[in-house]
């Protein structure tokens, strides 16, 4: 995907032309995953860390896939509860992956799978320390934002609804205020369900999506990321040239003056 000249998708000094991020997880084969991955057009992959500890099985397949494809991994700390647990695994995926990247995330309750943001901002901040580049997956609370970005962290990233719920922006003014609160990219991340919830997402000022459930679970995972492509895309060009405003009443397109009476 080609970059609009003067809009570059920037994170941490490195750009990007494609603006949305895709998932491994919940795809039944590895060719529907490479297929998906291809037409999205991504240029960034999330990965378990906990599902590529070992390199064997289906998670060993997965990375050579995507070593193949090219792609900038983004492996994330899904699965862990707390701080410690997520500094810990975030430090063998940059020994085991060679990479200071990782998305952040901490997990507070198992039915919501929301995340824990005492223990996320105490995480990040000790990451980056230790000199990683941070993306946290958080709640869409702003001023949980703002404390992410004080201690440091390349991105925010709050989620538009529960993780695979796809129910899609749950509170689209907090996404709203975060855009104004913070200066770094702001990537919506969970609960996207379908190409109108991605464009909405960036309609609202978002500098990307990230999503994985939308496309695996999908009946046409392919066609469903190309329709995100495309979504992600139409969303940024449209927050650019700037909706006209909502009145309750009509105003007419075509001039008045002129026009036949009898």
């Amino acid at each position: 995907m080609e970059q609009v000249a003067g809009d570059v998708f920037e994170i941490a000094g490195e750009t990007f032309g494609s603006r949305l991020l895709v998932g491994t997880g919940g795809h039944t084969n590895l060719k529907k995953l490479e297929d998906s991955i291809r037409i999205s057009g991504t240029e960034i992959v999330t990965v378990g860390l906990r599902r590529v500890a070992s390199t064997g099985g289906p998670a060993g397949g997965v990375m050579e896939l995507l070593a193949k494809l090219n792609v900038k991994l983004l492996p994330n700390t899904a699965g862990c509860y707390t701080a410690e647990e997520a500094v810990l695994t975030a430090k063998m995926g940059r020994e085991s992956l060679d990479t200071n990247w990782v998305k952040l995330e901490i997990i507070g309750d198992d039915e919501t799978l929301y995340p824990d943001t005492e223990q996320l901002v105490a995480a990040a901040e000790e990451l980056v320390n230790e000199g990683f580049v941070v993306l946290p997956y958080s709640s869409d609370d702003p001023i949980v934002a703002k404390k992410l970005v004080e201690v440091g962290c390349a991105a925010v990233m709050p989620l538009a609804s529960p993780i695979g719920s796809g129910r899609g922006i749950s509170n689209p003014d907090n996404l709203r205020i975060i855009r104004e609160a913070v200066e770094v990219p702001l990537i919506v991340d969970a609960g996207i369900g379908s190409a109108s919830d991605a464009a909405l997402a960036m309609e609202l000022g978002a500098d990307g999506v990230l999503l994985s459930s939308a496309i695996a679970r999908a009946e046409q995972p392919v066609l469903m990321a190309e329709a995100m492509r495309d979504a992600v895309a139409a969303g940024r060009n449209s927050y650019r040239a700037g909706r006209i405003p909502k009145k309750l009443y009509a105003k007419p397109t075509t001039v008045m003056q002129g026009r036949i009476r009898r």
